[in-house]
């Protein structure tokens, strides 16, 4: 089975027309979401951190 180099390119660029793009809007839209679940799950995490942390201090009487 073969396949032409020039076939492949023309194959590629009629995959490469069906793609719908984000518009510039959705695309913010999306970059900001994202960042605020990753700075929100950075807080969470680090509070459940200190609260495992602070019982387990407790627990083993280590710490001030």
């Amino acid at each position: 089975m073969s396949v032409s180099p020039a076939k492949f390119v023309e194959d590629v660029r009629a995959e490469a027309r069906k793609v719908t793009w984000p518009t510039r809007r959705a695309t913010l839209m999306t970059t900001g979401a994202v960042l605020a679940m990753a700075g929100l799950a950075s807080v969470f995490f680090f509070l459940v951190d200190e609260v495992i942390g602070l019982a387990v201090r407790k627990l083993f009487g280590l710490g001030g």
